[in-house]
């Protein structure tokens, strides 16, 4: 089994792909929201790389839901995750719409957006309570993510939405990695 550093390791690697991509890719999209939005470019920038770590979220949830053998503690929390993040996506996307901006959701498909292809088939490949162990590795460093994410457009960005979306990513996930980590040593 990998060890949570490994993780890290291709998670990073693959937000540096995405990040890269962005940029690369920033010259054909608006240079800034409506001036009427109250968005800036740090809030687009976090919707648009929101949705698809949501997404990925949301992908490892139902891979580890289609498994049998997994402790119901660990789906009952695959299905909050769930059930937290795709209204959230739904919100995110609303708001690029009346931003006039495009979302980012798509990019690196074809797999767990934020999941390394390694990182990816152990959680396929696994089963029964290995599984619950493998996804609840996984979700942590993802969540660690999205409160980095979360915690960059505190810093710059400006719309009133965003930011409050932030601050929840936040606290419930920071309260979601507690509960992971504690389901991992008992």
């Amino acid at each position: 089994m990998k060890t949570t550093t490994t993780i890290a390791r291709a998670l990073t690697t693959g937000a540096l792909a995405l990040t890269t991509a962005l940029a690369l890719t920033a010259c054909a999209a608006p240079a800034e929201p409506s001036a009427d939005s109250g968005a800036n470019r740090a809030d687009v920038m976090f919707v648009q790389m929101m949705i698809p770590h949501h997404e990925g979220a949301i992908e490892m949830s139902d891979v580890l839901l289609d498994k049998s053998g997994v402790d119901p503690d660990v789906s009952q929390l695959a299905e909050r995750i769930k059930a937290a993040q795709a209204p959230e996506i739904e919100q995110m996307e609303a708001w690029l719409d009346d931003w006039g901006m495009g979302s980012m959701g798509g990019m690196g498909h074809g797999g767990m957006d934020g999941m390394g292809a390694d990182d990816e088939a152990e959680l396929e490949a696994a089963s029964g309570a290995e599984a619950g162990e493998v996804f609840l590795e996984q979700m942590i460093v993802h969540h660690e993510g999205a409160i980095d994410m979360a915690e960059d457009v505190l810093d710059d960005g400006e719309h009133p939405g965003v930011r409050d979306l932030a601050e929840s990513i936040i606290e419930s996930q920071a309260e979601e990695i507690e509960l992971m980590r504690s389901m991992l040593e008992s």
